[in-house]
């Protein structure tokens, strides 16, 4: 049989007893620990269930008291209650009323994704698969129990199945899901089953998990009946100590993939799944007992459809309870196969010996065990192996404790894990080290990194993760790990970015960044419109040697760009534009220079930029900036803007030099009276109300330049070879005139807003022969086109051009009130930072809008690594404590009927929510609405704002939205029936509810006083 399609395991994420991530969990295999402790009280009262196992028992029943476990201890984990619903857009009540395995598993599988350097949004919408192995479902028990509890919120909180179908839901994963339990085999099983869904084409990610959780006695004092149970609540894998199971906990994710879409997309690789195998024990000794035959009939076809034999097997993570029965027949099953080997003896292992027997994650738990020890290439020791039980005899099997870490050979390494369920489910897995992949990143290469959010305090402590992290991370990798961070980590509300060219300076800059995350801005993509951006390009003038040279060098796009367009403006210069700015030529400040120099940086900006998704639409030029400025708008070709400012910049150099100009703080109506009989003078610039250009002889400038001093008006010289926009133009226009001659008449195709006539150009105005000779002596009227630009509705500007010259112009212009205008410039100057291109990228992601980061990155420099996975809030709990049925609980207080369960660390969840927090409308309607949306939700009302979506950030599916349908007709019952199509459909907002309901009110014309107390909101 030929080997079948190899599946890669590409992410992971596990939380076990004594290790919250897998790093910890590989810390904890390493050091050999035990991570098993006394029952935690808020599980059950442990004493009260527990009977020690007498020394000489007279009787079944003494040795085993019924209800009563033998021991008091087991593998736990921290906090399995900690949850984070508003991330995943779960209201709190709902959250209470869900399993926490579900919790868990949403949580596990984001970061899980996320560590196979993948957005969970980017799968969002695919046919990724979801596969969960489960064995417990103690929630149901102790939710259930109490019919009168029971509310619509509890049918999705509880079943087997709705731990995949959770997930799949909340990711928008449309493939496979599925829950499979076949007892302590589950997720072994899952990992199967996902990967025939791989194989046969069903889906191109998967899923494959495992989860359980210990919530009450029941297991414990089952397995102490049946005579399972260990008294010290630890499995004492093949040793000759061993005496029964320990019970354990733990949820885990693995992300697989087809290893060849792995290769392809150079994703990172932990470990290869080359086969795996299930099958049933049939009829054995006993359903609960172990059939050697069928495990090793199983072992035996998995290895042979790998194409592997015992010789190739490195190392064995077995099923390994601990008990007597069941490591005597695996022995068996595994040493008919081993025993024949050539070479030494295969190692053997389990994970159960560190914290216990996780059921439905033992599989996955020993899977990821066996990734990880492929990866790292070594395998852990295993616990209790220094007293192997002789009666195995596993050196006559070619078998072999682990009882010290064993170094792996380099080349392929294969192992294999087992798992077998309760009754009689067995899988089997083979699994080999990855395929080598060395994909160097530059040296010194910059990148910009981002982190996002939630929430301020969430950004801040993602922030510091990822900085711990990359102090650790080789340095030419920085460009790399930017680019992941861009892919993985750039979707949420709360953003932060920093740019840099070294790790230690960019670790030291994310935690500057942390002390700052809560001045963060909320970039919201609900309500607001879609952002517009306007590119304004700088005018002659901002010219500098070697300017935006760190664009040249840093930004592959803006490279090829400006390499390009020097190429159609060297026929027309006779000399590499591209080379006198990247040598810093002085030459660069004379009009023949200047003009192409500062046409080809703008054009080769904005060309970037817009490959990068960050396209206008709007444009405006100062000046020579109109030049790019129609090209991008579609008005001009780039050959002929080309043609043209090389032309116009050679007929300014040869005009006399005997002009200058001169910047007025005045208005441009006050500076026109002055200009009166001064022929040679002209107005040549209006940048704002009081912000007034004057160009032309040098003689009349300084006589104007004195009348101003006296009346105590300030004025400037600008350093300028010639008077620009002036009178002194004049004997140049109709020779450029003719050169334009052959332009075509059209206009732009985008809107844009000519600073020659003042406002956003119409149909019937062209940018023609005539205008581009008037221009060369029309003042710019920059302040009457940007006001127009700025009303258009704009929401951010980039300034394109090699200093911020327009840009401090634009603040003073922009309007107090109304829609906020985002400024940016593109190089604010000479002292811009050498990686000025990454910053950028950074400010206008952080200002909400999306560009495409691959842009900005060389070839070599975009290929996924791994980040640490998101940092979870971890202040919501919700909890309830395992008792018996009818018996009064101990370790905990009695929850009274209909109470919230969720409980938020240090806040009060009253029945009702205090008025409307500040910022927001006051008025009793919007009280009154926040009130029931806060009930039916189960939010801390600090937290509800108007801007907040009911569905994507408050959590409210249809039943929730009937609920509260029904709340506030009860409340408000002059409204009438709502229709139930205009909550669903029409109301995104909690600000938009209030409107609706403000709508009726008046329409019904209510007069009643609106009921603002807790007997409103019942």
């Amino acid at each position: 049989m030929t080997e079948r399609e190899p599946i890669a395991v590409v992410g992971l994420d596990c939380r076990f007893p004594g290790a919250r991530d897998a790093r910890e969990y590989w810390s904890l295999l390493m050091d050999g620990r035990d991570g098993t402790d006394r029952v935690p009280g808020e599980r059950w009262d442990a004493d009260r269930y527990h009977t020690a196992s007498p020394t000489a028992p007279q009787s079944a029943s003494e040795a085993r008291p019924p209800g009563r476990s033998n021991t008091v201890r087991g593998g736990f984990i921290q906090d399995p209650d900690a949850f984070d619903p508003g991330f995943f857009g779960i209201s709190p009540r709902e959250a209470a009323a869900m399993d926490p395995q579900q919790r868990l598993l949403l949580q596990c599988s984001w970061r899980a994704i996320e560590d196979a350097a993948v957005a969970p949004q980017d799968l969002a919408g695919t046919d990724t698969g979801v596969f969960v192995g489960v064995m417990a479902n103690e929630w149901a028990y102790l939710q259930l129990a109490d019919y009168d509890r029971i509310t619509a919120r509890y049918g999705s909180g509880n079943g087997y199945f709705m731990g995949a179908n959770r997930v799949s839901y909340h990711l928008d994963l449309k493939g496979p899901s599925l829950a499979v339990d076949t007892a302590c085999s589950s997720s072994l099983f899952a990992v199967h089953l996902a990967m025939g869904s791989l194989r046969s084409g069903e889906c191109d990610f998967a899923l494959a998990a495992g989860t359980n959780l210990i919530m009450t006695p029941v297991i414990n004092i089952f397995y102490t009946q049946a005579g399972l149970s260990a008294p010290d609540g630890r499995c004492k894998p093949f040793s000759a100590s061993a005496d029964g199971i320990g019970r354990a906990e733990g949820v885990a994710v693995l992300v697989l993939r087809r290893l060849s879409d792995a290769l392809t997309d150079r994703q990172p690789v932990y470990a290869v799944l080359k086969e795996t195998g299930i099958n049933q024990d049939g009829r054995s000794n006993g359903i609960t007992a172990p059939n050697r035959w069928a495990q090793q009939r199983l072992i035996e076809s998995v290895w042979q459809r790998a194409g592997i034999t015992a010789d190739d097997i490195g190392f064995v993570e077995a099923h390994g309870t601990g008990t007597l029965l069941g490591d005597f027949i695996e022995a068996q099953a595994l040493g008919e196969l081993t025993s024949g080997r050539s070479g030494g003896s295969v190692g053997l292992g389990s994970v159960k010996s560190n914290f216990g027997h996780a059921e439905g994650a033992a599989g996955i738990a020993g899977l990821i065990k066996t990734v990880l020890a492929l990866h790292h290439r070594t395998v852990p020791p295993s616990r209790f192996a220094a007293d192997a039980n002789p009666r195995l005899d596993l050196p006559g099997r070619r078998l072999s404790l682990l009882k010290a870490p064993l170094r792996l050979p380099s080349g392929t390494v294969h192992a294999a894990v087992s798992s077998f369920g309760m009754g009689g489910s067995n899988a089997h897995a083979v699994l080999a080290s990855a395929p080598r992949a060395v994909h160097r990143g530059r040296d010194r290469a910059p990148g910009v990194f981002t982190v996002s959010a939630r929430s301020p305090e969430r950004l801040r402590a993602n922030l510091l993760a990822q900085a711990d992290a990359l102090s650790r991370r080789p340095e030419n990798q920085l460009a790399q790990l930017c680019w992941t961070s861009n892919r993985v980590k750039s979707r949420l509300p709360y953003r932060a970015t920093v740019a840099a060219a070294d790790l230690p300076t960019l670790a030291a800059e994310l935690r500057k960044a942390a002390e700052h995350a809560e001045e963060a801005a909320r970039v919201d993509g609900g309500r607001r419109a879609v952002a517009s951006v306007a590119f304004a390009f700088t005018g002659q003038g901002a010219q500098h040697p070697r300017m935006a040279a760190s664009w040249y060098r840093s930004f592959p796009a803006y490279a090829r760009h400006f390499d390009e367009i020097d190429k159609v403006l060297a026929p027309h210069t006779g000399r590499s534009v591209r080379d006198l700015v990247l040598d810093g030529d002085p030459e660069v400040h004379r009009a023949r220079s200047a003009q192409p120099a500062l046409f080809a940086v703008g054009y080769a900006m904005a060309a970037a930029l817009v490959e990068s998704g960050i396209a206008p639409s709007y444009v405006l030029g100062h000046s020579i900036g109109e030049f790019a400025a129609a090209c991008l708008a579609g008005a001009l070709d780039v050959a002929d803007a080309a043609r043209l400012v090389a032309r116009r910049g050679a007929l300014m150099e040869a005009l006399p030099g005997d002009g200058g100009m001169l910047a007025v703080s005045m208005g441009a109506a006050d500076v026109e009276s002055l200009l009166v009989r001064r022929r040679r003078l002209g107005l040549a610039a209006v940048n704002g109300p009081g912000s007034t250009v004057v160009a032309g002889d040098l003689r009349e400038l300084a006589a104007l330049e004195d009348q101003l001093a006296k009346r105590g008006v300030a004025a400037r010289r600008l350093t300028v070879s010639h008077a620009f926009h002036s009178p002194l133009m004049e004997p140049v226009v109709e020779d450029f005139r003719r050169e334009c001659a052959d332009l075509p008449a059209r206009g732009p195709r985008i809107p844009l807003f000519s600073t020659v006539n003042g406002h956003q150009l119409t149909g019937g105005e062209a940018m023609d022969a005539d205008y581009w000779a008037r221009q060369i002596t029309a003042p710019v009227r920059f302040a009457d086109a940007a006001s127009a630009l700025l009303a258009a509705g704009v929401t951010h500007v980039v300034e394109i051009g090699p200093r911020a010259v327009l840009t401090p112009l634009l603040a003073r212009l922009k309007p107090d009130a109304g829609r906020p205008v985002r400024l940016h410039a593109a190089h604010p100057g000479e002292h811009a930072s050498d990686h000025r291109p990454q910053q950028l990228f950074g400010e206008l992601w952080c200002a909400g809008l999306a560009p495409e980061w691959d842009v900005l990155y060389a070839e070599a420099d975009r290929v996924p690594r791994r980040l640490p996975p998101y940092v979870f809030d971890d202040s919501f709990r919700a909890w309830r404590t395992g008792t018996a049925p009818g018996l009064p609980e101990l370790s905990a207080p009695p929850v009274p009927p209909g109470a919230d369960t969720a409980v938020r660390r240090g806040a009060d969840r009253g029945e009702s929510c205090p008025p409307a927090p500040a910022g927001d409308l006051p008025d009793p309607l919007a009280v009154l609405t926040r009130q029931l949306v806060c009930r039916v939700g189960g939010h801390d009302p600090e937290h509800v704002h108007d801007h907040h979506r009911l569905h994507e950030d408050l959590g409210f599916d249809s039943i929730r939205v009937m609920e509260l349908k029904a709340r506030i007709e009860d409340a408000l019952p002059r409204l009438g029936t709502l229709p139930i199509e205009d909550l669903l459909a029409g109301l995104r907002t909690v600000g938009d509810l209030v409107g609706f309901l403000r709508e009726r009110h008046v329409a019904e014309g209510a007069a009643a006083p609106l009921p603002t107390t807790p007997e409103g909101t019942r």
